[in-house]
């Protein structure tokens, strides 16, 4: 029992469970003293929020800010010894590099269980008429589906800004590690509480949660609230870390305009995520007091607005878009120069689109509204501004075609995903402005065409360039090189499933297939195209299970990564794999451009005044 308890993972789920417990049975004890009718929903929710902080508080999280409070003496996070064997990576940890890959394994996990519960209701979907599944699971599968995988890319992305931002910048570490560890550990319980939405009746909702359906919904819908909200917050702190580091622990010579391109997008995201999370929060806990406390924000019986939410919950979750994708394409930016050995065409330009996406994607909130009763005459100015929002885009594609014209092209797996990702993400750009359009969103509103372009800009956006990512800086985490083999059989089965499933989701939503929906007529001709694409959802299962086989083989087996494993310019690259312990062993100093493949002989990187070793490989 004491060697489990030595492993903070399982240390805080105790804690939450016991939380949990002291929660509900305070609410519980106080309507029995109180002589009020007994109810388990505020019980519930009360137990659910205590239960997140008893998982912190078992786990640690606040110890040493307790101690602060307290006036004790608190030594710094990179003077206190962590365990060196597998046991960091499932406890608190407040190196960079460990908290980067926690973040990776809990987006892995939250992947496969996303998708698996895309798989159950696709495959329900495979005949007309309800199979195996009720009306409540099926749309609680739905809502489950797009949420825990929406938590998965947030995960995705604090993975790699965690562990590859500091190295790409030549700092330390984060700017504040204790916050780091704690922005990462508050996302757990909070998964834990979306998942128990399960256990109390799920939500019909899907992933908005819209009331006034979700007031009047089953208690899961309480978890639901009360887990995004958890990980909301997770998100804004990370935000928040991100940019001071970004701003402040910059090494020498690496003005903003030497800065990886990376780093401008994750700033630019870390920009969103910090002004706008809190908007979906509000919404979220709005409904959530609505149903406990009876106050009338939008249900309309009680003089509430349901538009209000909407625009509550809009304001953010277009933003989010950006928050999602915006890393990736700073990936696909950072890959590309390295596989095509030539400058990344543009550098300036592409930098600022980043900010520009975040500025304009602020502005387009309302056309996800078009066909829900606002005030017509907002309509075309939404509708300008959501096109908008191509023109920063756009600059971002012309500076990858540019880059790749009579380039050296090397066709390793990482280059591979970049490239799906460039094309995917394409398509779900030329797919857009038939929403984004007032006259053809009113036809295609809610139905599996929006489906098919979402799935395409996330799998674009995020999923291709995040694989690319986890191929390209295997080497670094771990000293060891991925499977090609599998890495290639990963891609093909990835992207060909997927092209199937996103069209074939897009031509039956322009012949009528309502989204959300559990049965259709068999007389429209449905059939056919939802097995194609459920066939196609499992084609990517396996694709994923590929990738699964293939880290595990090449964590243990892989062949020994020696040297700049990629002859990449970038800082990282310039020091041995894995990454040691505090980074880079003396200051770094930046005195050159860091795109500069076609005069090689310029350097990027100095360290004390002379060439690393691994950068003269190039």
């Amino acid at each position: 029992m004491k060697k489990i308890f030595q492993i903070g993972l399982l240390r805080g789920i105790f804690g939450q469970i016991l939380g949990m417990a002291l929660g509900y049975g305070l609410v519980t004890t106080l309507q029995l003293l109180s002589g009020a009718r007994l109810r388990a929903e505020p019980a519930w929710v009360v137990g659910g929020a205590f239960g997140a902080m008893g998982f912190l508080i078992a786990l640690g999280a606040f110890t040493d800010w307790f101690r602060m409070a307290k006036g004790d003496e608190v030594p710094e996070p990179e003077e206190i010894e962590e365990p060196q064997d597998v046991r960091r990576y499932w406890g608190l940890s407040y190196d960079h590099k460990v908290i980067g890959v926690q973040y990776g394994f809990l987006s892995l996990f939250l992947l496969v269980l996303g998708g698996l519960f895309g798989l159950v209701f696709r495959t329900e979907l495979l005949a007309p008429q309800l199979q195996f599944l009720s009306f409540n699971l099926f749309n609680t599968l739905i809502g489950l589906h797009g949420m825990v995988l929406i938590a998965s890319i947030l995960m995705g992305i604090a993975a790699v800004s965690n562990y590859v931002i500091p190295l790409l910048i030549g700092a330390r570490d984060m700017a504040f590690p204790r916050l780091n560890a704690f922005s990462f550990w508050v996302a757990v319980p909070g998964a834990l509480i979306l998942l128990w939405s399960l256990a109390l009746g799920g939500f019909e909702t899907g992933w908005t949660g819209y009331p006034p359906l979700s007031i009047r919904g089953p208690m899961g819908v309480q978890m639901f609230f009360l887990g995004v909200w958890f990980v909301g917050w997770s998100s804004i702190l990370g935000a928040l870390n991100l940019i001071a580091t970004i701003l402040r622990m910059r090494a020498p010579g690496m003005s903003m305009f030497r800065m990886p391109i990376l780093a401008w997008s994750v700033l630019a995201t870390s920009i969103i995520a910090l002004t706008a999370t809190q908007l979906i929060g509000l919404s979220f806990q709005l409904v959530l007091f609505e149903r406990l406390l009876g106050m009338g924000f939008f249900e309309p019986s009680n003089g509430g607005n349901p538009i209000l939410f909407q625009h509550l919950f809009w304001f953010y979750s277009h933003p989010a878009v950006y928050i999602f994708v915006l890393p990736g394409l700073g990936i696909i930016s950072e890959l590309l120069p390295v596989f095509v050995r030539k400058p990344l065409f543009g550098y300036k330009w592409v930098a600022m689109s980043s900010l520009g996406i975040a500025l304009v994607g602020f502005l387009v909130w309302a056309h996800h509204m078009f066909a829900a009763g606002m005030e017509e005459y907002l309509r075309v100015p939404f509708m300008y501004s959501t096109l908008l929002v191509a023109v920063p885009t756009g600059v971002k594609f012309f500076s990858w075609t540019a880059t790749i014209w009579q380039g050296n092209i090397r066709l390793r797996v990482p280059m591979l995903f970049v490239l799906g990702g460039i094309i995917i993400f394409l398509l779900g750009g030329i797919t857009g402005p038939l929403l984004g359009t007032v006259s053809t969103n009113l036809h295609l509103t809610d139905t599996y065409y929006v489906v098919g372009h979402f799935h395409a800009t996330m799998f674009g956006g995020y999923v291709f360039p995040f694989f690319a990512a986890l191929y390209y800086w295997f080497p670094k985490i771990t000293g060891r090189q991925m499977s090609e083999k599998l890495g290639k059989w990963h891609f093909w089965l990835l992207f060909i499933g997927f092209m199937v499933m996103s069209l074939g989701q897009m031509r039956i939503g322009m012949l009528g297939m309502r989204r959300r929906i559990a049965d259709y007529d068999p007389a429209m001709g449905f059939q056919l195209p939802n097995i194609i694409i459920t066939l196609a959802g499992f084609m990517v299962a396996l694709s994923v299970l590929i990738l699964f086989i293939n880290l595990y083989r090449s964590a243990r087996f892989g062949q020994v990564a020696t040297g700049n494993v990629w002859q990449s310019r970038s800082p990282e690259w310039q020091i041995p794999s894995p990454t040691p312990a505090h980074n880079y062993p003396a200051p770094l100093r930046i005195v050159g451009e860091p795109y500069d493949y076609a005069g090689e002989s310029q350097r990027y990187v100095e360290v004390d005044g002379a060439v690393p070793a691994a950068h003269a490989a190039d």
